[in-house]
């Protein structure tokens, strides 16, 4: 551990001062990128910062220089070609192809010496995969170069759980290598986090991206003890947000006509400030998921294969959840003319098929009910699924997954709307997993006669059912509720409602969700005393009338808003004596 710290921290010390001395000179010469409709900083900045990121890499790499590199010198050689074609495209800007045809050529490069995925049995198959792997993760992280600090953050969590991976892989020189590379990208990153001060251009981006795609290679070479499910799972999950953000970024941009290659603020980060999250924020909740990312690869790389294909597919659903409420995100100028109103009539819309079919809703709730049985029996027996449990798992499975989604179908589970989720719904939600769970174990007992089955699976199959399709079903609802929080504008006036009773619950909720009102709820006064101190949407209830003039001085409130239409004059009086505009709520039939 000493050699990689010490690694890490000459690459950081030597990438300080270098990233200074670039960002001074690229000042200097006007080499510098100038504000445009598709990035978010709003002054000139300086560019390359590849340059040190890629210098205190090589001083690290050259100073302290494992024993024993073999081939992983390979993936440095490539990459800092790869380094020097960014370098390149930056100064005289290249064609798209003439890069790709560079990218390629390296990847192939690194192949031919047996680097590889290992993910296929064919060797040739697995050559073009681990070509189109590079390709693809260098060209990812340069699209996820998009935002101050997210890249370079990206790419410092992902290598620092490759130092990890690399060590327990007994791969020493790459977990050197990758200790050097983390403390060069934390050197850049001081400069680049919001606002940036510089920018690492192509020749940063093309470099970690190559890097990180070849070294994630190391961590499964020879296999990881025979556990499969790492050896095809964690280089995906280290670098999981550049690819999550590449995918949404195509599917999107080809579900609205719009060519791949053309750029724009559609991805991760533009929508999570779209949503009203400040630039900083929106780096640092993709930086979490990048770190959460990596805890799941730790998990499964220790888990059993059981436990692991449980774990994995829920965090897919759960990232899942989370990039369709991001994809839903209106992120694209309106079309305006007839040919485009046309052509985007031709178009079918995920929303649509969605809605009409109800086809993501399935898919989700067949996910669900395979997850919850198969953690039934791993919790039931320990995570040890053997024979002849196994047996029973995969012969009553295709049961339980007809007879439960036929009675999600019957009991109404279809009928609601996600994001509008009520107490209502969740009744509804209940009685229909209820009875899918309790149908399900009529059927089960009927044909398997319970000869040598635990009840203690359908009992627990029962728990997750309901967590798992309730959360599914709450978490749009959960996270429209937060992230509405951050949307309205600083601009926006700060108001305190009057009344926290159902009335205010529904001023509140329209505030947060309606950010075009111009109005932030700051909280609520009420006569109530029981009420005082409690949340209502994230917002406290402050006191009672009697105090409003205090808690609107401190709150520095600039609007008063009343919920209720019973308020008697002396109330009213008091409202008015703080000075300050009162309206009150009204909803009218016209």
């Amino acid at each position: 551990m000493r050699d990689y710290a010490l690694s890490f921290a000459i690459a950081f010390g030597a990438s300080v001062p270098l990233t200074l001395l670039v960002r001074t000179a690229a000042r200097r010469f006007g080499l510098v990128a100038k504000p445009r409709a598709d990035r978010w900083h709003r002054k000139s900045t300086a560019l390359f910062g590849g340059v040190g990121i890629f210098a205190g890499f090589l001083i690290s790499f050259l100073l302290h220089r494992p024993a024993d590199v073999e081939g992983d010198l390979l993936i440095i050689v490539c990459a800092t070609g790869m380094f020097l074609l960014g370098l390149l495209d930056d100064v005289i800007t290249l064609k798209p192809y003439a890069k790709l045809i560079g990218q390629i050529v390296f990847a192939t490069t690194v192949t031919m010496w047996g680097l590889r995925l290992h993910w296929l049995p064919s060797p040739v198959a697995d050559q073009a995969l681990t070509i189109f792997w590079l390709v693809g993760i260098t060209n990812a992280m340069n699209l996820l170069d998009n935002l101050d600090g997210l890249a370079a953050g990206v790419a410092a969590i992902a290598s620092g759980f490759l130092v990890y991976f690399c060590h327990i892989s007994e791969q020493p020189a790459a977990a050197m290598q990758a200790a050097a590379f983390s403390g060069a990208v934390v050197g850049f990153l001081v400069f680049n986090v919001n606002p940036a001060s510089i920018f690492m251009g192509d020749c940063g981006s093309l470099f970690i991206g190559f890097f990180l795609g070849g070294i994630t290679m190391v961590t499964t070479r020879g296999g990881v003890r025979g556990n499969v499910l790492a050896v095809l799972t964690i280089p995906v999950l280290l670098l999981l947000i550049p690819i999550i953000d590449t995918t949404l970024v195509t599917f999107t941009r080809k579900l609205h006509g719009r060519p791949v290659s053309q750029g724009g603020r559609d991805h991760t980060s533009h929508r999570l400030v779209a949503l009203g999250l400040s630039e900083r924020k929106a780096a640092l909740v993709l930086w979490s998921l990048s770190a959460a990312s990596g805890a799941v690869a730790v998990l499964v790389r220790h888990l059993s294969l059981p436990l692991g294909v449980m774990l994995i597919p829920a965090f897919a659903m759960a990232l899942l959840f989370f990039l369709v409420h991001l994809g839903r995100v209106k992120v694209y100028e309106p079309v305006t003319t007839d040919v485009e109103k046309a052509e985007r009539a031709m178009l079918p819309t995920l929303a649509d098929f969605a809605y009409k079919r109800r086809v993501f809703e399935v898919l989700n709730d067949l996910v669900i009910v395979v997850i919850a049985y198969h953690g039934a029996f791993l919790l039931r027996f320990d995570g040890a699924l053997v024979a002849p449990f196994y047996g029973q798992f995969l012969a009553s499975l295709p049961l339980v997954i007809v007879v439960q989604l036929a009675t999600f179908l019957v009991l109404g589970l279809y009928r609601g709307l996600w994001r509008y989720t009520s107490m209502d719904d969740l009744a509804t939600l209940v009685k229909a997993v209820g009875g899918a769970w309790i149908a399900s174990v009529v059927v089960v007992t009927l044909v398997h006669r319970m000869e040598g089955f635990s009840r203690g699976v359908l009992v627990m199959d029962g728990a997750l059912l309901m967590l798992g399709i309730a959360g599914s079903r709450v978490s749009f609802r959960m996270l429209r509720t937060y992230l509405g929080r951050f949307q309205n504008s600083p601009e926006a006036k700060r108001i305190l409602i009057y009344g926290a009773g159902d009335g205010g619950e529904l001023l509140a909720r329209e505030l947060l969700n309606n950010r075009e009102l111009g109005l932030t709820p700051v909280g609520f006064v009420d006569d109530d005393p029981s009420k005082h101190g409690r949340m209502i949407h994230g917002l406290r209830v402050l006191g009672p009338l009697e105090r409003i003039k205090d808690v609107a001085g401190l709150e520095n409130i600039e609007e008063i808003l009343i919920s209720t239409t019973k308020i008697d004059p002396e109330r009213s009086a008091v409202l008015t004596a703080t000075g300050l505009r009162t309206r009150r709520m009204r909803i009218a039939l016209e």
